[in-house]
């Protein structure tokens, strides 16, 4: 079995029609692909964490906190800063004259779902400090350890355009992301949309109703859990994740962390559609936004411009997908 608990909280039909809700109730506020919302859901129901490369302006804010009221999730909004320290994010021990003991007081980051904007602004040693936080789902604080609040999601930000007074993330630093993906800007009709609900409504910015409970969205965590791998996609993203890893244009190739959280999104996108098993159209629609964010290429590559997405692509191309009635 791959999971030692005897049936699933929901059917995968019914997980799919509170996945849609979400999805169709934030589409309500927020002009954006299908594909990036449910890559975003994709990462809320992996249990990990996702990466915008984007310019300002195209709603990324909104998306999040739309996200979050819609399920009944606490949200905050952190801007990084050059100047900015690890405890601004984390908190820190302030002296009580009251009690005369120093006390805990709470960063941002303890929130269920974090847009932790402009990532790349801040100092390295306050990357990490969130990044450490991100993967062991706690703070630690004077030699104390608070676990942070579940759910936990972390949509981090990176702006394309401005790179002067930046500190990019190191590959090791992006590896800890799930997902990167991009919102892009609408097409000709979604700016059009933009503009007829502006005008439809009194407020400046949107707003969703909460649809779920919390307590619905760690239920629906768990279903992934319950996604059954045949033994012909296993392999296949094998072969993804090795041939990565000999591509004449990759110095260094997707590692066994990103195979894990590749294998853990996959089977979310396969519980967001309905099923309770994966087909190889999950794999082949996740492998860009999961894998290409861990290739480091090589100096050749970087000279020709090749892009990691093209990378991703032609390993796509390589391999032989496994046909549906053979799994």
């Amino acid at each position: 079995m791959q999971n030692s608990k005897e049936k699933p909280p929901f059917s995968t039909e019914r997980a799919e029609a509170l996945c849609r809700t979400v999805t169709d109730e934030i589409e309500g506020a927020v002009i954006a692909s299908e594909e990036f919302l449910e890559s975003l859901l994709v990462g809320v129901l992996s249990k990990q964490h996702a990466l915008i490369q984007d310019v300002p302006g195209t709603g990324k804010t909104l998306t999040a906190r739309s996200i979050a009221d819609t399920v009944g999730l606490e949200f905050n909004r952190i801007q990084f800063t050059p100047d900015m320290l690890p405890a601004d994010i984390t908190g820190s021990n302030v002296y009580d004259e009251r009690n005369r003991d120093f006390e805990f007081a709470k960063g941002p980051i303890f929130s269920n779902i974090i847009l932790a904007e402009d990532l790349n602004r801040a100092p390295p040693k306050t990357q990490s400090a969130l990044l450490e936080a991100m993967q062991q789902k706690e703070v630690s604080v004077g030699g104390e350890t608070i676990q942070l609040p579940e759910p936990f999601f972390v949509l981090a930000t990176q702006n394309p355009i401005e790179e002067e007074g930046t500190f990019p993330l190191p590959t090791s630093q992006l590896d800890r992301f799930t997902l990167k993906t991009e919102m892009g800007y609408p097409d000709r009709t979604g700016d059009r949309e933009i503009i007829d609900r502006r005008l439809s409504r009194m407020v400046s910015t949107p707003t969703v109703d909460q649809i779920l409970e919390p307590e619905t969205v760690i239920q629906l965590q768990e279903m992934p859990e319950f996604v059954h791998v045949d033994e012909k996609i296993r392999e296949y993203v094998v072969d993804i994740v090795r041939t990565t890893r000999g591509h004449n244009a990759v110095d260094v190739g997707v590692s066994p962390r990103g195979m894990q959280r590749f294998l853990e999104a996959v089977r979310a996108r396969a519980v967001i559609r309905g099923r309770d098993f994966v087909i190889p159209d999950d794999v082949k629609l996740l492998a860009g936004p999961t894998l290409s964010h861990r290739l480091v290429l090589d100096s050749a590559a970087l000279v020709e411009q090749t892009t990691r997405e093209a990378v991703i692509q032609d390993v796509l191309d390589q391999i032989e997908v496994p046909a549906m009635n053979e799994l």
